[in-house]
C-alpha cells in the first residue's frame, strides 16, 4: 500500500489549512526573522494541558467558552467530566486555566516545539460582529460600556448627551468601526481581545499550529483534535445551537450602513486574518 492512501481527507484539508497561513506569513514578510521575538507577554491566549500535551491559543467569539470548558475537563484529572456542567463564568476564570506565559522560558520554548498546538478562527467580519453585538448591544455588560462605550461616544458622535457620555451604552455599530480604524484607537493600547486580530492574539506566524479549526465546521474539528488528543472516546465537543449566534445574514446587514470608504480601512485591519485563514472578501463589501 502507498504512503498516501494513509493520509485521511481531514489530514489533507489540515495540511492546506497549515499552508495558507504559511504562505501568507511569507507573502507578507511577517516570518520569524524579520519581527522581534516574541515575549511570554504574548503568550497570555495559548492555553496549556500538561496531561495530554496540547496548547490551545483561544480567541474569544470563537467557542472559546466551550473550548475552555472542554480544557478544563481535560487538565481536571477527573474534577469534571463534563464540559457543559461547568458554568461559562467559571470557565472564564482565568486561575482555571494555566497559560503559556507562566513557564520559564525553557519550559515555554520545550512545549512549543512538542505540545500539539491548535487554534480556532471565524470568518473575521462575523467574528466582530457579534463582539459587537455581545459587548455593546446588551444591558448587563456595563463593563465594556463603560471602559470602551463612552469612550467611543466621545469620539465617534457629535453633540452626544450628557447621558450617552456617562453610560456608553447605546455605541452604534457604524461608531465601534469608525472607532477601530482610527489612527488613534491604535495607537493609544492594544485592541480587545474581543476584536483583535487573532495574528495579534496567536501570532500564527511565529507559533507554528498543528491544527486550525474553523468556526464553520466546528464539530468536526474539534472532534478531530479531540480523537488526535486521545481523548475522543470519552469526551465529545459539547454540541450547542445557539439561537442567538451571530450569522453571515446577520453580518451582511450591520455593514449595510457603513461607508465603502470605512468597509475598506476596517478590511485593511483584519486583512491578514482573511488571507492566512482563507477568508474571502465579503461579497456585500462595497471596497473603494
Amino acid at each position: 500500500m502507498r504512503k498516501y492512501h494513509l493520509l485521511s481527507n481531514t489530514a489533507i484539508l489540515h495540511q492546506i489549512r497549515r499552508d495558507q497561513v504559511t504562505d501568507t506569513c511569507r507573502a507578507n514578510s511577517v516570518s520569524s526573522r524579520k519581527r522581534r521575538v516574541l515575549t511570554p507577554n504574548d503568550l497570555k491566549h495559548l492555553v496549556v494541558d500538561e496531561d495530554h500535551e496540547m496548547i490551545y491559543c483561544y480567541v474569544p467569539k470563537v467557542a472559546c467558552t466551550n473550548w475552555k470548558r472542554v480544557m478544563m475537563v481535560l487538565t481536571g484529572r477527573g474534577k469534571y467530566s463534563d464540559p457543559m456542567e461547568i458554568p461559562a463564568n467559571e470557565a472564564h476564570v482565568s486561575s482555571n486555566l494555566k497559560t503559556l506565559n507562566q513557564y520559564s522560558i525553557p519550559e515555554i520554548n520545550h512545549r512549543l516545539k512538542n505540545y500539539m498546538k491548535f487554534l480556532f478562527v471565524r470568518e473575521p467580519f462575523e467574528r466582530l460582529v457579534s463582539a459587537y453585538r455581545n459587548k455593546f448591544t446588551q444591558k448587563y455588560n456595563t463593563s465594556f460600556h463603560k471602559r470602551y462605550g463612552t469612550k467611543i461616544v466621545r469620539r465617534q458622535r457629535k453633540n452626544a448627551t450628557q447621558e450617552a457620555l456617562r453610560k456608553g451604552d447605546d455605541v452604534k455599530f457604524e461608531e465601534f468601526v469608525a472607532y477601530l480604524i482610527d489612527p488613534h484607537t491604535q495607537r493609544e493600547e492594544p485592541f480587545n481581545e474581543h476584536w483583535q486580530t487573532v495574528y495579534s492574539l496567536c501570532h500564527p506566524c511565529h507559533i507554528h499550529y498543528d491544527l486550525i479549526g474553523k468556526y464553520e465546521t466546528l464539530e468536526e474539528d474539534s472532534n478531530y483534535i479531540l480523537q488526535l488528543a486521545g481523548v475522543g472516546n470519552y469526551l465529545k465537543f459539547p454540541t450547542y445551537a445557539k439561537s442567538t449566534r451571530t450569522t453571515d445574514e446577520m453580518t451582511t446587514e450591520f455593514f449595510q450602513n457603513i461607508s465603502s470608504e470605512h468597509q475598506t480601512q476596517l478590511y485593511e485591519v483584519y486583512k491578514l486574518d482573511f488571507l492566512m485563514f482563507n477568508y474571502s472578501v465579503p461579497s456585500y463589501l462595497k471596497l473603494e
